[in-house]
């Protein structure tokens, strides 16, 4: 399926397929996916929604990877398990931090 879509976006996206953007930019998505959903589970019980999964997983792994760096340790490298675990950790704090602050505005 990877090859087949991964062989398709370089029929229709030759510029993307060059640099390797589209690539790059598919990785995050799904990465970020993954990890949302991850941490909205463990956080919350429930998904945030799939669009919203996204942006807090993606979100998350910039998160994620300046607190393993702050920490002395190596961030997000790559489509593999240390940087899902670098995501969901940022993902983590995130909607810890997102829904305190909503919580505090509700209240």
């Amino acid at each position: 399926m990877w090859c087949l879509l991964a062989t398709a976006n370089q029929a229709i996206y030759p510029a993307f397929a060059e640099s390797g953007m589209f690539g790059q930019f598919l990785i995050w998505v799904l990465l970020g996916l993954i990890a949302g959903f991850i941490a909205s589970k463990l956080v919350n019980k429930r998904g945030e929604g799939f669009v919203f999964d996204i942006v807090l997983g993606i979100v998350g792994a910039f998160i994620g990877g300046l607190l393993f760096r702050l920490f002395g340790s190596t961030g997000v490298t790559g489509l593999n398990l240390w940087s899902l675990l670098v995501a969901i950790v940022g993902a983590v704090v995130f909607l810890l931090v997102y829904h305190g602050f909503r919580s505090a505005v509700h209240h």
